[in-house]
């Protein structure tokens, strides 16, 4: 509701948006790891909101909804780097089941099962399945694997080859990834991953799909769903490094 000012009252504001503050949040939510709570993130989008109705002006053509989500993410996207969920203790953990994924597939010329995998970290299938569900949010690329402290890391290798070919070309290590065969060697990356990962994979990225609706595709659980997008994405880091 606007006043004669042009201004949207607070409280009508809250009631009328918390929806999609809560929406945006469980967006975010599936994508990230069990430690962070959704109530927090709520929080942070309500104040983003707050934040866009005092600075929105009707006049820029800009939807007002489209205006304020971008708005709640942002808030959203803040209180996340605030909070550091994504530390390096919880990549290094990712790391470990990649490591264990590549060494088994090395050792045994396939994709190993989760069994084979937990048997190769030391620990029981249950923990295995525990760890899956805390690095769930770990992404394909870390800033970490352009980094010099690592100079045998493949991800840091074609970077730097790219940069040779082209001195004058941009210095975004994600530009010059995806002008170079990286590309290539990622769908090459996911043809070799088993059905269901592929499926999966297909059924979260592309056709956007959230958990309990793949979950309903899988036939299992939201949680399950979140394990075995955590170690789909090991897999694929594991076999990246091996192609390139």
């Amino acid at each position: 509701m606007y006043t004669a000012q042009g201004t949207i009252e607070k409280s009508h504001l809250l009631a009328q948006h918390q929806p999609l503050v809560r929406r945006i949040a469980l967006q975010m939510m599936s994508k990230l790891p069990a430690s962070v709570e959704l109530d927090d993130l709520i929080q942070a989008g309500m104040l983003g909101l707050l934040d866009a109705s005092s600075r929105y002006q009707d006049n820029r053509g800009a939807q007002f909804e489209t205006f304020v989500s971008q708005r709640i993410r942002g808030a959203m996207l803040d209180e996340l780097r605030a909070n550091d969920w994504g530390s390096r203790g919880l990549r290094q953990q990712a790391r470990s089941v990649e490591k264990a994924i590549q060494a088994l597939g090395h050792k045994l010329g396939r994709q190993p099962s989760e069994g084979e995998i937990a048997k190769e970290l030391k620990i029981d299938l249950d923990a295995y399945q525990s760890l899956l569900q805390e690095i769930q949010g770990c992404q394909l690329l870390y800033v970490e694997d352009f980094s010099k402290d690592e100079p045998d890391n493949p991800f840091l290798d074609i970077h730097a080859q790219d940069a040779r070919q082209d001195r004058r070309g941009s210095d975004d290590p994600l530009e010059q990834l995806l002008e170079s065969g990286f590309r290539h060697q990622l769908v090459d990356a996911i043809s070799a991953l088993p059905e269901r990962d592929q499926l999966l994979l297909n059924l979260y990225y592309d056709e956007e799909l959230n958990l309990r609706e793949i979950g309903a595709i899988l036939e299992v659980s939201q949680s399950r769903v979140c394990q075995l997008h955590s170690q789909a994405i090991s897999r694929l880091r594991a076999k990246l490094k091996d192609l390139l």
